[in-house]
């Protein structure tokens, strides 16, 4: 039996999964990062982690009575947009950039200057193209790769660096619909450090024998090119098909969907992805948990959501944020909230939020529809809002499809299915 491992390299620490040859979940298993300064992380530390990580799964199989060398293929999500610089022999040149890092006005104004009309994606002072200029100019020695966090823990099994894939490159500027960095790239950073892209489940090389001696996997275990977290995530939940979708209800609201073409529309948050033969388009609303969690909580949302009608109207118009802002279907960050009038009954208001958060996925999918996309059906949801039957049935009211919940959802699971022939 050949088994297939995911590593989940998440905010909060690596979950790792193993399917088998039917793509049965077989075992899990999960580390924390070490303690790092947020200002200063170092990528060794997630490299730490995975090797912990893949230490407990190994535990955890051993106690099935199957072997870690019985794990002969191996696929990496990672956070979009965290990366590093390292040298030749994979050691990092500078701190690693999270995701959520922000502050690169000047490398966005340089952006803005030299990318193409179409390439909005790349642009803005938390892009991940910003954050790579930055690095860049933060290293203390001589770089030789740029590596997305899938990147890295990929090129420390293989012991070499490189390769990247479609969905991890994107936001750095690489273009999936010509399969080439645009020259425009090269002018802000050394086209000599950007990573050779593949599509995602590409095999790119193979654990070497002494990383797997040392963490008890089989020598030669295939490498596959990986993908990001939320696109894992969804690979867990929902089948690769056109027209199946999930929308993940948790502190904010995002939403993806398989598509035939392309669909970029990039002024109102909506871009696509490349996997496999499909395109993953979606955005991500401001909307989501993060606002019902401010006025209430969990155990007073599901009181008053026993007393709602989720087959009557609130009569409230709510447009439910925190702050003035939003990404997807409207793009605008200025954008104010819209909570008022606020009725005496919080079973009431808490109907009205429902309906807002329901209205903003049914536009997210409509304009999506307008672009040419499919309809979701299936639509699996995810998230901590996924199990809450009056939202779900408010939701399927105005989206005319009945949301299920997915049975997976974790983005390890996903990278698992990634090499075990999903494509």
């Amino acid at each position: 039996m050949t088994l297939s491992l995911g590593i989940d390299i998440g905010t909060s620490g690596v979950r790792t999964a193993v399917l088998d040859d039917a793509g049965t979940l077989v075992s899990m298993a999960r580390s924390p990062h070490p303690p790092q300064d947020a200002e200063n992380i170092n990528a060794v530390a997630w490299w730490q982690a995975v090797q912990s990580c893949i230490a407990a799964q190994v535990d955890a199989l051993a106690e099935l009575g199957l072997a870690g060398t019985d794990i002969g293929r191996i696929a990496i999500d990672g956070t979009s947009g965290s990366m590093t610089l390292v040298d030749a022999d994979l050691r990092p040149v500078g701190p690693a950039l999270m995701y959520n890092s922000k502050g690169f006005e000047d490398e966005a104004r340089r952006i803005s200057h030299s990318a193409a009309p179409d390439s909005h994606i790349t642009q803005g002072a938390n892009s991940a193209l910003a954050r790579a200029m930055r690095l860049v100019v933060r290293a203390d020695d001589t770089p030789r790769h740029l590596l997305h966090q899938a990147d890295y823990i990929a090129a420390k099994l293989m012991g070499h660096g490189g390769p990247s894939d479609h969905n991890n490159a994107l936001k750095t500027g690489f273009d999936p619909q010509t399969g080439r960095w645009p020259d425009w790239v090269g002018t802000l950073i050394d086209p000599c450090l950007l990573p050779d892209v593949v599509p995602v489940g590409t095999e790119i090389g193979q654990v070497s024998h002494v990383v797997a001696a040392r963490l008890g996997i089989a020598p030669g275990a295939i490498v596959h090119a990986g993908t990001t977290d939320s696109i894992a995530a969804f690979l867990a939940a929902a089948p690769l098909e056109p027209g199946a979708a999930v929308t993940s209800i948790g502190s904010t609201l995002a939403l993806k969907i398989i598509s035939d073409r392309r669909i970029d529309l990039p002024e109102q948050g909506l871009y696509s992805h490349k996997l496999g033969p499909f395109w993953l388009a979606g955005g991500a609303s401001n909307t989501g948990g993060a606002v019902l969690a401010h006025f209430f909580a969990a155990d007073d949302i599901a009181a008053l959501s026993a007393r709602i009608d989720p087959s009557q109207a609130s009569g409230l118009d709510y447009y439910p944020l925190l702050s003035p802002g939003e990404r997807f279907p409207t793009n605008d960050p200025y954008l104010q909230p819209r909570l008022e009038p606020r009725p005496r009954s919080d079973a009431q208001f808490l109907h009205g939020l429902f309906e807002g958060i329901a209205r903003i996925e049914a536009d997210g999918y409509r304009l999506i529809r307008e672009q040419g996309g499919p309809d979701p059906q299936p639509l699996f949801t995810a998230g901590g809002g996924a199990r809450n039957d009056v939202l779900r049935h408010i939701r399927a009211s105005c989206l005319d499809v009945t949301p299920q919940i997915a049975s997976q959802t974790e983005a390890a699971i996903g990278a698992a299915r990634i090499c075990h022939g999903l494509f």
